[in-house]
């Protein structure tokens, strides 16, 4: 405690300047003093200083001040370094991993609405998960495109800064906290107003509700949103995004879905219209 440490340098001060005083032990005679200040001694031998009386105060005081204390006076930490977040490689995209892109063409992990990634890793899947977003992101898996009584993994940012993995169950619109979660070798960060996760999950689970086994396919449902004291709110649209197909974790793809702004421009009529009109433009009316 702060307490304890300022006792503590009390303490190596008082004791340095115990030592420095010569109080520890004998006090050096006129002659001895005349001869230190000399070099000499009494029979022209050249002098020397009285053990401890420098070099042991000093070290006392540079050991413990120096070394054990800071400057603030409190002790160094001697925890560990923390290994930072490995950031989302989108190279292995469709290659040594599934990658699903929601957001603006070309997106990465770091740029994208939405991302999530997933892996084999011997009986696991390793999920990526990243989104614009202070709360939370998640992915539902689903027998069907709609959401209720959907398996949902989610990632979720609390006040103190850090991103927890949860399990959840869709309970109509409603997601519903599972105690059990089979989230394993968890990892989080919020960085530029962005949720990332990664974490592994059993490829197999006993049967049950709340969980579904990984080895089939099921449609992903994509979600994000606000939180409050690290509980997650309604997700940021009405309409979160879900894969058009099944998706295998057996079959890695790199799939891409523009979000809500970028869809109109990719509607034919929407293409035809544009051309027709630029080539109103062009040509002038008769």
């Amino acid at each position: 405690s702060l307490l304890a440490m300022v006792l503590l340098r009390s303490f190596v001060r008082l004791t340095a300047l115990f030592l420095q005083s010569g109080w520890w032990g004998v006090a050096p005679s006129p002659t001895d003093e005349g001869a230190l200040r000399t070099g000499h001694g009494d029979h022209g031998e050249p002098g020397h200083q009285e053990p401890h009386k420098d070099s042991y105060s000093t070290f006392a005081s540079e050991f413990l001040e120096s070394r054990y204390l800071s400057d603030d006076g409190y002790p160094f930490p001697t925890a560990p370094p923390v290994d930072p977040f490995a950031k989302i490689k989108v190279s292995d995209c469709g290659v040594t991993k599934g990658c699903i892109r929601y957001g603006k063409p070309g997106c990465d992990a770091e740029t994208c609405d939405y991302f999530l990634s997933y892996r084999r890793i011997g009986t696991d899947v390793e999920f990526e998960m990243s989104a614009d977003t202070d709360g939370w992101v998640a992915v539902g898996f689903s027998s069907d495109k709609k959401m209720g009584g959907d398996d949902v993994m989610g990632c979720v940012h609390d006040d103190n800064g850090r991103v927890r993995i949860h399990h959840f169950y869709n309970v109509g619109q409603w997601a519903k906290e599972i105690k059990r979660n089979p989230a394993r070798d968890e990892e989080g960060i919020f960085e530029n107003n962005r949720v990332t996760c990664r974490f592994k999950r059993p490829l197999y689970v006993p049967r049950e509700e709340t969980l579904v086994d990984l080895h089939l396919s099921w449609y992903y449902l994509f979600a994000w949103g606000p939180a409050i004291q690290g509980s997650i709110t309604r997700h940021d649209i009405d309409s979160p995004p879900v894969s058009d197909r099944m998706i295998s974790i057996y079959k890695y793809e790199d799939i891409f879905m523009p979000s809500t702004a970028y869809q109109t421009f990719n509607s034919p009529i929407c293409l035809l219209l544009i051309v027709a009109l630029t080539f109103y433009l062009l040509m002038g009316t008769p």
